[in-house]
């Protein structure tokens, strides 16, 4: 099991108004980490297809792209879990 990074000091909020800026952003979060996961699934059917059909060979753009996605998903989900305090795209640049 993954432990928390103690190196870095989990986000502290004092003002009300941040922590529902927050759960806007989090509920907002939640919502594009869900079609994210469709998005995985279908990325995984897709590229399984692939390899049948063109002689075990995986789509390298695909690949990179499902790569990116799971970047995304594991950067939203420090987010949601309040391990950081900064957002995932939309909300900054990606990459």
């Amino acid at each position: 099991m993954p432990e928390i990074d103690t190196d870095h000091a989990l986000p502290q909020f004092l003002p009300e108004e941040k922590l529902w800026k927050r759960l806007i952003y989090m509920l907002i979060l939640a919502a594009m980490v869900s079609i994210a996961q469709s998005v995985l699934f279908l990325i995984a059917c897709i590229q399984f297809i692939i390899i049948l059909i063109d002689n075990r060979t995986p789509n390298p753009r695909l690949a990179e792209f499902g790569c990116l996605v799971g970047d995304w998903v594991a950067n939203a989900a420090r987010y949601l879990s309040v391990s950081t305090d900064t957002k995932p795209w939309p909300f900054k640049e990606m990459g």
